[in-house]
């Protein structure tokens, strides 16, 4: 049970680290009056960032899976855990270094938490029961992902470019369609596709009136991952 109180603390830890630089805030703002600090083209609306409480929600259904006595020891938990504790505290050290404005330091720690949370999802994929057992590091993954490439394209604005922020927000729309298209084709992950679809129809509504050129690329990706996902799934009736 070591391993599951484990879990426990570090899973609450985040979600109280993460409600108080909202609530207090930390630093004198919240996290998003940082973010729009910026005018940056590859954040989302702010409704978007709802997608934190499924998140949560996933991960708590994760952590306390382990409690029954037949789930207590399955490999993923045993083999996984380290690596979510590593994803917490990463998690955990973004938000601080966000919140005093150490934009390069956070664009790391984004990075590495990108890495740490690929290499929980391929341990989750590989040791999985059921469903419930990677689900969580799907719409994890996925979105931080996308968090990535906000994180650098605000760091980017932050030190001067933004002069050429409009080609690189395409870029990355299509990298990141990419990524998505991998994941659906490769490792099937419908649920992880969904969450790109999520955030570019975010990043179109955020652009519409300022920004027509980024909306329209935006939706168009977000079409494009639609389309492919109704063929995955098509393909999965047949």
């Amino acid at each position: 049970m070591r391993i599951f109180w484990t879990n426990v603390v570090a899973l609450l830890f985040v979600i109280m680290m993460n409600a108080l630089a909202n609530i207090l805030p930390i630093n004198g703002m919240t996290t998003g009056e940082i973010s729009n600090q910026l005018d940056i083209y590859f954040t989302p609306a702010s409704y978007v960032f709802s997608i934190w409480g499924l998140i949560y929600f996933l991960l708590a259904i994760w952590v306390f899976g382990q409690l029954p006595r037949t789930r207590r020891d399955l490999a993923v938990y045993s083999s996984c855990s380290e690596l979510f504790w590593i994803s917490c505290i990463l998690n955990i050290a973004w938000l601080l270094a966000w919140h005093y404005q150490f934009f390069l330091f956070s664009t790391i720690i984004m990075v590495c938490l990108l890495i740490t949370m690929i290499l929980l999802y391929n341990c989750a994929k590989k040791a999985e029961v059921s469903r419930i057992d990677s689900l969580p590091f799907s719409i994890y993954l996925g979105w931080i992902c996308v968090a990535t490439f906000a994180n650098i394209s605000y760091y980017l604005v932050y030190i001067g470019n933004s002069e050429f922020q409009l080609y690189w927000t395409i870029a990355f729309l299509i990298l990141a369609t990419c990524i998505a298209l991998y994941f659906l084709w490769k490792r099937k992950d419908i649920f992880l596709t969904l969450v790109f679809v999520w955030a570019f129809i975010g990043i179109g509504v955020k652009n519409a009136g300022a920004h027509p050129s980024i909306s329209i690329s935006a939706y168009a990706c977000a079409v494009i991952l639609a389309f492919f996902i109704g063929i995955a799934l098509f393909q999965k009736k047949t």
